[in-house]
């Protein structure tokens, strides 16, 4: 699976006041593109639709969309791997709208930075719902970014939350993919803290975790691996049997 990390991609820029929201939806179903643009335009979103990922690529700019609404299975590009790519690029937020319900594939969407996993066959108005809680997320996330601290320190560990980026004690930097630095922000920002499955993918993705979703536990497993924490004797991030995840680790802004 390609991983990637934001640190040179362009930050999330919410519209105007009275502007319409420019969505893009990526889905070789042409009906799907055709009913999802006419009940999206009477919603008031300005609404570009396309087939597949070559001409979405063609059509990206940063700052032209607001959300995604990505199909998986499309001709050419696989969606994984057009979500790699926009991460590389942006946080703008995406949708993960496909008939690949399996747990696995929501994990690996989830982890790739998609902000939320409708499968098919859906209902309209649920993606609707979804979206708007996406967009408003995205919005307060870009609100708080213009207030946060240059740096977030913690165990020799160096979290900048300007440039979506974590440095490691020796100054090197440590590629997280948008997931990653999304939890561990999350972790940074609540130390010494309890944090259950369910509050942190409410933080995460605005809605509690379902019977099977075990997207946080994956995403906890390779955080640790990457602050060297791995392991049974973790020391940053710790579990709480019954509980959740707590990160023990005092947490200084600069």
């Amino acid at each position: 699976m390609e991983t990637s990390t934001l640190a040179v991609s362009a930050p999330y820029q919410a519209q105007s006041p009275g502007t319409a929201q420019h969505i893009l939806i990526v889905d070789d179903d042409r009906e799907i593109r055709e009913l999802l643009t006419r009940f999206l335009e009477r919603e008031h979103f300005q609404v570009t639709a396309v087939r597949d990922a070559r001409e979405a690529r063609r059509l990206w700019s940063p700052g032209a969309f607001q959300l995604i609404v990505l199909d998986l299975m499309l001709p050419g590009q696989s969606g994984m791997g057009f979500a790699a790519w926009l991460r590389e690029q942006s946080d703008v937020p995406i949708v993960m709208l496909t008939a690949r319900g399996e747990e696995t594939d929501r994990i690996a969407g989830l982890e790739l930075g998609a902000d939320d996993y409708l499968p098919k066959p859906f209902n309209p108005r649920e993606l609707l719902a979804r979206m708007r809680a996406v967009l408003r997320r995205a919005g307060e996330a870009a609100t708080r970014r213009e207030a946060a601290p240059r740096a977030m320190c913690f165990s020799n560990w160096t979290l900048e939350p300007a440039r979506r980026r974590l440095m490691n004690p020796e100054g090197a930097e440590v590629p997280l993919t948008a997931g990653e630095y999304d939890l561990l922000l999350a972790l940074a920002e609540r130390p010494n803290r309890v944090l259950t499955r369910d509050m942190l993918l409410d933080l995460l993705r605005g809605r509690p975790a379902g019977p099977f979703d075990r997207a946080i536990d994956v995403a906890i497993s390779r955080l640790r691996r990457k602050l060297d924490d791995d392991g049974r004797q973790a020391q940053l991030i710790k579990t709480v049997r019954g509980g959740g995840y707590i990160f023990a680790a005092e947490v200084e802004r600069r």
